[in-house]
């Protein structure tokens, strides 16, 4: 599991990501309200894992706005608490 600083629901946090570019990287940043943090599987039949499944660290959170989303989180996903 992803390591970051201790993650519970009602927990206002904001997550960095990145995504590697041969130009550098594309970032993103998202603030919100954690309505749930945990280990889920995707649909990948060919992983050859876990009960065949390949693993993500996955964060459901509230925005501002009330939009509800779900970030995937890898290594270059930081989280900070608000």
């Amino acid at each position: 599991m992803l390591e970051c600083p201790p993650i519970n629901p009602g927990s206002r946090v904001r997550v960095t990501q990145q995504v590697p570019t041969p130009d550098g990287a594309w970032t993103t940043a998202v603030e919100g309200t954690v309505q749930r943090f945990r280990q889920a599987t995707t649909g990948s039949w060919f992983a050859h894992s876990k009960d065949d499944r390949f693993w993500l660290d996955r964060l459901e959170m509230k925005l501002d706005d009330g939009e509800v989303t779900i970030l995937n989180l890898d290594q270059y996903s930081r989280i900070e608490t608000v």
